[in-house]
């Protein structure tokens, strides 16, 4: 009889354990993963931007959270979008050109793949960037592609709309047993590489911002461009710039073009947004939309990325979860949160222990509103592609100060800016000796980085 209770007891707990795990299983929130392409972090109208439209991603900084001080840890697609998919740093996951590869073993420990080993179906729509291999047996549903793409192919839409009739086709057939992880990746706003029309959005934009008129950056000038050193004249930043920046009317035309292609993007969230209301989907699906790095419109002389310049290394960061309070959404956080930390947050919202390798931080306590005590106050820049006319470069960034050094420059050339005082990054005080203890303890700790971010 005893046996017999006692056997009972254990079948009733045993069930509802698994009634518990199963609960578990199904209320784990969908996972949405937008990334853009060279959208610098003011590129948006919750960022204050005054012209560009962007109603449907403003609305999900209204109702969500923004971070104010999001950066990217290298400002180059292939080496940032394989730190958003590791959560590490350049030196440890060793992706710093275009064809480099993540091996089996590192991609295991990737949030796509440790979310899929989970129980989760991973989606993967867009640009992959990553190497020269396209990991397609690794996602359940894949549509993603390698190189840069073209905006227009024959028999189809243009790029940004070809990727939204992708993304609502997942949404119409995924299983509805099983959470998801949508990553999309956007050739938008990146330009169209060589001469020629740069940014080339579609036909339905072109009357956008018309009435407008762009009023160029502060240091958007000559004048500012001849006090750049020496050593970052004359690279590919400004071959680029003439392509793009050189004269008010090419100034109008592609920053512009620029804002259509990405209101072309905000059009895409909003079809999605739909879809999901539409499925049922909506309350349990959260979404992080972000940028691979900045993008410099002219700024210094200079236009694409690579250099450590805040228009190069900011991005805009969004996190929309709809489970949160009313009371905690509309949060406007100042943590410094990087692109490394995405995959954490990514499997911390899942419910899922990030991997032991992965060095960013879960943004998900700051998401919640929680305290940031203990969150970082500087973070490693390592820009470590080999090209003949991109210097490389490391530094550390702090709330305040940045220090910049270029190790395959000559003559040897660092910056230290204070970027309270000198928020365009004009005065470069390394050689300054009022600085000169400032200039020692970052040098320092960018030697310290060096070895224990490895």
């Amino acid at each position: 009889m005893l046996k017999q209770l006692l056997l009972g007891v254990f079948v009733a707990v045993f069930s509802l354990l698994t009634c518990w795990q199963d609960a578990s299983a199904a209320d784990r929130p969908n996972l949405i993963f937008l990334l853009t392409d060279d959208q610098r972090w003011d590129a948006l109208g919750c960022m204050g931007n005054p012209v560009i439209k962007t109603p449907n991603i403003d609305r999900l900084a209204e109702e969500g959270v923004v971070f104010e001080n999001a950066f990217a840890t290298t400002a180059i697609c292939a080496t940032s979008r394989a730190s958003f998919i590791t959560g590490q740093y350049a030196r440890r996951h060793g992706i710093v050109d275009f064809r480099a590869v993540l091996t089996p073993e590192a991609f295991s420990q990737t949030f796509p793949a440790l979310l899929r080993a989970n129980g989760y179906q991973t989606a993967f729509i867009g640009k992959w960037g990553v190497g020269n291999q396209l990991p397609a047996d690794q996602y359940d549903y894949w549509k993603g592609f390698s190189g840069q793409g073209k905006y227009f192919v024959d028999g189809r839409p243009h790029m940004t709309k070809h990727l939204e009739d992708q993304t609502l086709e997942f949404l119409d057939t995924c299983s509805p047993e099983k959470p998801f992880c949508l990553q999309v990746s956007f050739k938008a706003a990146h330009c169209q590489d060589g001469p020629g029309w740069q940014f080339q959005h579609a036909p339905k934009y072109a009357e956008y911002y018309e009435d407008d008129t762009i009023v160029p950056a502060e240091t958007a000038n000559d004048e500012h461009y001849q006090k750049l050193p020496k050593q970052l004249q004359g690279g590919e930043s400004r071959v680029r710039w003439h392509r793009r920046f050189d004269g008010d009317e090419m100034v109008q035309k592609n920053i512009k073009d620029y804002y259509r292609l990405l209101t072309g993007v905000d059009d895409f969230v909003g079809a999605m947004v739909a879809k999901l209301q539409e499925k049922k989907l909506a309350d349990n699906t959260v979404i992080l939309f972000t940028s691979d790095h900045g993008f410099f419109l002219g700024e210094h002389g200079l236009s694409g990325k690579w250099l450590m310049y805040e228009e190069s290394i900011r991005i805009p960061m969004i996190v929309f979860d709809p489970r949160l309070p009313k009371n905690k959404r509309g949060q406007r956080r100042e943590e410094m949160v990087l692109n490394i930390d995405v995959a954490p947050t990514l499997l911390d919202l899942a419910g899922i222990e990030p991997s032991s390798v992965m060095q960013g931080q879960s943004m998900k306590g700051l998401v919640e509103g929680n305290q940031s005590s203990g969150w970082r106050t500087e973070f490693l820049y390592e820009h470590l592609f080999p090209h003949a006319t991109i210097p490389q470069s490391e530094g550390v960034r702090e709330d305040r100060w940045k220090y910049v050094f270029y190790p395959k420059s000559e003559p040897k050339l660092e910056q230290l800016f204070d970027l309270q005082q000198d928020p365009h990054e004009v005065n470069n005080l390394a050689d300054d000796p009022k600085h000169t203890d400032k200039l020692k303890a970052m040098q320092a700790e960018l030697d310290q980085m060096r070895t224990s971010l490895q």
